[in-house]
């Protein structure tokens, strides 16, 4: 859906009063451009003769990028689809207690699904990070700073992520599940904020 939208129509669609795409949705799309940026720096470093010895690694990171930046654009509409769905859940009619338990059951799954897919966007920004680290530090040195904005990007897009998990959690009454999946997000933004500082330090313009 959204990710057969031209730019301009995307952004207008995200600036207007409508609800998706929003936030989860803008990050799934960071990710798939820092995936791309990742991309970039590999193609600019493979064929060159100054970087022969590394050219089997910038291969690899040109594959899973491209895995990467093809899956992260397909959440924009997974994202925007998990938010309708818990939406959904709440229109439910409630006028019985039959009504009453199905409509509550169906915000909580809802709910389980929408913390679930910004989740796997941030898990794939983590992954980005590891291809920005490989191309700033092997890559062609003439576009390591679009290394580092790669790194940046999977930064922001894996943080806007969590935060989509976090509200989603607020809403969920499975105290376990909610512990389960609170452990993954400090996991993951720890992670991020490090890895970032690592990609930064290397490249110290």
């Amino acid at each position: 859906m959204f990710e057969k939208m031209n730019l301009d129509d995307f952004v207008k669609q995200v600036a207007s009063n409508e609800p998706v795409p929003g936030g989860g949705s803008v990050s799934a799309l960071a990710g798939s451009l820092a995936a791309a940026l990742s991309n970039m720096v590999a193609s600019l470093t493979i064929g060159k003769k100054k970087y022969l010895e590394v050219e089997e690694d910038m291969k690899k990171v040109k594959e899973e990028a491209i895995i990467l930046q093809e899956d992260l654009i397909s959440d924009i509409t997974r994202d925007s689809e998990a938010f309708n769905r818990v939406m959904k859940a709440f229109k439910m009619p409630k006028n019985s207690d039959e009504e009453k338990a199905e409509r509550k059951e169906a915000i909580q799954n809802g709910s389980k699904h929408a913390s679930e897919v910004p989740l796997n966007v941030a898990e794939k920004s983590l992954k980005i990070m590891d291809l920005a680290k490989i191309v700033v530090e092997k890559g062609n040195k003439n576009a390591i700073t679009d290394g580092a904005v790669s790194a940046m990007l999977a930064r922001t897009a894996g943080l806007g992520a969590l935060y989509n998990v976090k509200i989603n959690l607020s809403s969920i009454k499975d105290e376990e599940y909610v512990s389960k999946m609170n452990e993954k997000v400090t996991e993951i933004e720890n992670a991020l904020m490090q890895k970032e500082k690592e990609i930064l330090d290397i490249v110290e313009l």
